[in-house]
């Protein structure tokens, strides 16, 4: 990574107020893979939609399948070095907030108190009839309890932790209803062809609005879902700095953008960064 670079991104952020937006590549130093890669080009995926998953048992019964094989990896995913120096900055009084793109609970995990969960948390799942909100590792108890014989192997997992099985692995997987009412789980996240909760996307534009910087780590910025806050952050004439692995769809309006590893690169920006007095 360039010295000069990392030296003027610590510049940046040593002043404070910093709202962080950070995407699938931050991630991926901790085994879960992000949707395109250094290259920019999208990895294959067949994403749920949420029309889909409503409307047909079947397609509930496929995605329940592949996410129980996924959560094992998600589920056990611990956060890399990158998420640690995010916590980190937190803890210097040198972040407003964090919003993230991610479904996978890592910021939490490093420490971070003060994230917004753009598109939710594949932590826990919600009842569509009753609403009940309920932790997933007792959704994955029951799941187990419901399929004592069951067992599959996936040929590859993607970032929202669906696991690529065949017809032939899902058949005979059962679903399970709401525990207090029977109505339809769906995971607690932001399914395709669903909208983000406009309070929400109100609290992102908030935060972003009134940061001094904008820094974003790991996201492409690709679709409006992240770009949106970089080109509200623009408007305003907020600084943009961008780390990740390849471009970015932000990069013109971006003041600073370094293409490099996060977990290296942040652990950097720390080192760099003065240790407030205790």
């Amino acid at each position: 990574m360039g010295v000069v670079t990392v030296t003027r991104l610590a510049e940046l952020v040593a002043g404070g107020g910093v709202a962080v937006l950070s995407g699938a590549g931050l991630s991926t130093e901790s085994g879960i893979p992000d949707y395109r890669g250094p290259t920019g080009r999208a990895r294959r995926a067949e994403p749920m939609t949420y029309q889909r998953f409503v409307g047909s048992a079947q397609a509930r019964q496929r995605y329940w399948a592949r996410s129980h094989v996924g959560w094992r990896q998600i589920g056990q995913a611990r956060p890399n070095a990158g998420h640690r120096a995010v916590a980190e900055l937190e803890r210097r009084g040198l972040l407003a907030g964090i919003v993230t793109q991610n479904v996978d609970g890592l910021h939490q995990a490093a420490g971070a108190r003060r994230v917004i969960e753009l598109h939710g948390g594949l932590d826990r799942v919600v009842c569509l009839s009753c609403r009940e909100r309920t932790p997933r590792a007792e959704l994955e108890r029951r799941l187990r309890a419901a399929n004592p014989e069951w067992e599959a192997a996936a040929a590859r997992i993607n970032p929202d932790g669906d696991a690529v099985l065949t017809d032939a692995q899902v058949a005979g997987f059962q679903v399970v209803g709401c525990a207090a009412c029977g109505g339809v789980l769906k995971p607690d996240v932001v399914f395709f062809g669903e909208n983000v909760p406009r309070p929400r996307v109100d609290e992102c534009f908030a935060l972003v609005g009134g940061a001094r910087l904008l820094l974003v780590l790991g996201s492409s910025l690709t679709v409006r879902s992240g770009l949106r806050f970089v080109t509200k952050a623009a408007s305003l004439g907020i600084p943009i700095a961008i780390v990740n692995q390849g471009e970015t769809g932000g990069d013109a309006d971006a003041s600073l953008t370094l293409d490099a590893p996060l977990g290296p690169t942040l652990t950097e920006l720390t080192a760099r960064l003065p240790v407030p007095a205790q």
